[in-house]
Parts: structure tokens; sequence; C-alpha cells
């Protein structure tokens, strides 16, 4: 099975989980709970082949696990009707971010072209393009359904933006570690970081920002 063909096929379960998610609660917490637990062990495999003083790599992990709880609460928060928002802004973050990532994959592949940076070469100028193209094709769609207001326009391209710093900066930590792949858990795409790095960096600021246009 070739590589793409894995790639989708990978991807019904996890839009089917990622919908299962939104409409029940408390398979939800059960969801940032496993995420938690790979992300940790994906992150200190890297770390651990990057650092080898324990110290270090003992703070480091401990920043990151008080990040990822920072991260689930914003979440928690926004799932929460009365607390920060609704679903439907959570939903616009969350799918701005998988537009950016399939966006960039699809456009790199099909026209490559120049590369975007030495830190990660499959980034490709192609490939921002078609995450910008993509993420702006979904905000046009959420506008038209009257999901959002316009002026959701720049925060497309912020998160878009964000959700590609994201990506690149673990395609750098990646580099770094010499791992092609954070894991192999995910058939065609990797691990849970390398399908969610761009999604812990942006997916908060977006419900942040949300939170205080509205």
């Amino acid at each position: 099975m070739s590589e793409n063909l894995k790639r989708v096929t990978t991807s019904i379960p996890l839009f089917i989980i990622l919908y299962i998610a939104f409409n029940n609660f408390y398979f939800f917490l059960f969801l940032i709970f496993i995420l938690y637990f790979f992300i940790t062990f994906e992150f200190y495999k890297i770390l651990n082949k990057i650092i080898k003083k324990k110290l270090n790599l003992f703070i480091t992990l401990f920043i990151s696990n008080i990040y990822f709880i920072f991260f689930s609460l914003i979440i928690f928060l926004n799932f929460n009707n009365n607390l920060i928002g609704n679903k439907l802004s959570l939903l616009f973050c969350v799918s701005i971010c998988i537009a950016t990532d399939i966006g960039g994959y699809t456009f790199g592949k099909f026209f490559k072209g120049k590369k975007l940076t030495q830190i990660s070469p499959n980034k490709t100028y192609s490939g921002m393009i078609g995450s910008f193209f993509l993420s702006l094709l979904i905000y046009f769609i959420f506008l038209k359904l009257s999901l959002v207001p316009k002026n959701y326009f720049f925060l497309t391209i912020l998160l878009s933006a964000v959700s590609q710093i994201g990506d690149i900066s673990m395609s750098y930590l990646k580099r770094k570690s010499k791992v092609k792949d954070t894991g192999s858990i995910l058939p065609g795409h990797g691990g849970i970081l390398d399908r969610i790095d761009g999604i812990l960096v942006a997916l908060p600021l977006g419900i942040l920002i949300i939170y205080y246009l509205n």
C-alpha cells in the first residue's frame, strides 16, 4: 500500500473519532487523556535523542506537560457553552488547522517547487500557499453558512501561519534527533505529534482570540 493511500485510509477513522469527540463529552475527555499519553511519550523519545542530561530533560518534559495542561484546559473551557464561546469556535479552529495540514501536503506533493526552509526539506513554497488557500476556502465555507463573522478572515491567516510554524518547529526537533517520524501508530502519518503539532500551537491561540473578539 502506498504512503498516500495509507494516509487517506488512516484519516477516515481519525475524522470519525473527532466527530464522536465533538458530540460526546466523556469520549472527549478520554481522547484528551490518550493524546496526553502519546504526546508525552513521543516528545520524550525525541528529546532523549537530542539532550542527554537528565535534569534538562526533566525540566523540558515538565514544561511540555504544563503546556499540554494549558492546552487541554483551554479546549475544556471552550467545550462548555456556559464558559468560553461554544463548540463552533473549536470546530472552526480545528478545521483551519486540518486544512492547513492537508493543503500543505497536497500542494507540496503535486506542485513541488522551491524548498521553504532547510529545517524541513519536505516543506515548499507551493505547500505554504496550499495551506493558506485551503484554510481560506474553509473560512469562506463557514462564512457562507453564516457560522463565522467576516473579521475571522485575518484570524484564519494567523491560525494557518501559526499552525505551519508549529509543524516546522516539530520538523526541526525531528531533524535534530535524526528521526523521520515521532512514532508509527498512524500509518501514513507517523506519530500523534506528527499529526497535531500545528494544532497544539494554533488551537489554544485561536480559541483565546475568538473569546476576546466576542
